[in-house]
């Protein structure tokens, strides 16, 4: 299976953002997906695509998870979450203790780099109406990212922002900046 990395969709980033990714790339301080992987302190969870809807949905409870990665050959080939279970539970003739969650899974999967930085991510999520993106540094993945995770993220982001601002104007410079002002 073939996974699609993100620079396959440079042009529909760049074309659409309002932001200017070179712009985003220059500025000190703005986490990537690398950095969120580490905050999250998470290792991959994955699922061999001959096993069960069943023993999919059971590691994914007992690793508090909504979504697990799908395995053949040592390669991930899909992705298997609440959706897809809710989307084949009403189907004729499912049953999750025999059916192969290889057969249920989404496919292909999206991945980005370890440095693509959070408004880009956002941008794929939103764009491309994904859910989960598996990050890739040097050939390898190194964890997979939900929309919340990122979301998160880039609240986080903002707030942080909002008081380097808010530090930056204190209100002693506009008390300043007012009584110099002539009505």
């Amino acid at each position: 299976m073939r996974i699609v990395n993100d620079s396959c969709f440079s042009a529909f980033f760049t074309s659409y953002s309002k932001y200017d990714p070179n712009q985003l790339r220059k500025e000190k301080g703005m986490k990537t997906a690398e950095d969120i992987i580490k905050d999250k302190q998470r290792e991959i969870v994955s699922i061999s695509s001959d096993q069960t809807v069943y023993q999919a949905c059971r590691k994914m409870v007992d690793n508090k998870i909504g979504a697990i990665l799908v395995k053949q050959n040592d390669e991930f080939v899909g992705i298997w979450s609440e959706r897809d279970l809710l989307r084949n539970i009403t189907s004729e003739g499912f049953d999750p203790k025999k059916a192969k969650v290889g057969d249920y899974m989404t496919s292909p999967l999206r991945s980005a780099s370890h440095s693509t930085r959070i408004y880009r991510l956002e941008e794929m999520f939103l764009g491309l109406f994904l859910r989960h993106i598996l990050i890739e540094k040097e050939g390898e993945y190194i964890g997979m990212l939900s929309i919340g995770d990122v979301l998160r993220a880039g609240l986080l982001e903002k707030d942080r922002q909002s008081k380097e601002i808010n530090d930056f104007v204190s209100w002693d410079y506009y008390e300043n900046w007012k009584a110099g002002r002539r009505k």
